[in-house]
């Protein structure tokens, strides 16, 4: 009894080996490919594969194949560059980048850039782009013209990345500054327009004043002549007219005082006092 369950222990022992070698060697043998990613089979004896597998699980031949995988879904990279304008002025910007790769191109990639392709390659040719780019316009322009300016790079940088393999969903241009001198240039000269808009504005005030003076003496000169002619023909009939309603105008503002009284022609005081 002892004997026949030591063999049973000693198979069920062999069995249990069995099974974990061969779950081990089935588990290395397996793979999987997540959505939205691709793999590359690496063989050691006759290097990458020109295939690219696509999601779900495969088979591989364990310790002589090797999966490489790549993430195919767009991803953003912001890329920053420092260059010169057309005249000569440095100027910031930055660059935010939707790419991926191009699945059928992974076997080249991976034995040309490796996996870190684009640490290798985004920086390379967008720094090389914008300087192409941006040295075609003046600091002025690349405000004015900014959508046009965004629209060369994104052309010239999507044609440039296909020859890596790259696929540029989106480019934007995110930053644009320039140097201090220049930002303090474009001050000194807003500030320089607006001192002139303000001189410009004192001297047309200036001449409306000088306009309205000139205007009010020719009136004056205008009334003074009148009143010359009217004293040649009226003579001093007129100075009594003229007296005549300047005492009719002060009894009325007079009479519409209430700390005002008459008194009659002939008495000079409103109370008789006792002479002492």
């Amino acid at each position: 009894m002892a004997a026949g369950l030591q063999r049973l222990f000693n198979n069920l022992g062999r069995l249990g080996i069995g099974v974990a070698v061969v779950g081990g060697v089935v588990s290395q043998a397996l793979y999987n490919v997540n959505a939205g990613h691709r793999a590359v089979i690496f063989d050691r004896f006759t290097g990458v594969k020109d295939y690219v597998t696509g999601e779900g699980t495969h088979f591989i031949i364990p310790w002589v194949q090797r999966p490489v995988i790549y993430d195919c879904r767009s991803r953003p990279r912001n890329v920053a560059v420092t260059t010169g304008s057309k005249d000569l002025q440095n100027v910031n910007i930055t660059l935010r980048i939707l790419f991926r790769p191009l699945a059928a191109q992974l076997p080249k990639m991976y034995m040309s850039l490796g996996e870190d392709y684009d640490e290798r390659v985004l920086p390379s040719i967008t720094t090389e782009v914008l300087k192409a780019v941006v040295a075609q316009f003046d600091a002025g322009e690349l405000i004015t013209q900014r959508e046009n300016v965004s629209h060369r790079v994104s052309e010239e940088l999507t044609e440039r990345a296909k020859q890596f393999g790259l696929l540029l969903d989106d480019i934007s241009l995110t930053h644009l500054t320039f140097g201090h001198e220049f930002t303090t240039a474009v001050e000194a000269k807003q500030v320089a327009q607006q001192d002139a808009e303000k001189a410009r504005f004192l001297v047309e005030k200036a001449e409306q004043q000088k306009l309205a003076a000139i205007i009010a003496a020719e009136g004056d000169a205008k009334a003074a002549e009148l009143l010359a002619k009217s004293f040649t023909s009226a003579g001093d009939g007129l100075i009594e007219l003229r007296r005549l309603e300047a005492a009719e105008d002060i009894a009325y503002q007079m009479s519409r005082s209430r700390n005002v009284a008459y008194l009659p022609k002939n008495q000079s005081t409103l109370l008789n006092l006792p002479m002492q």
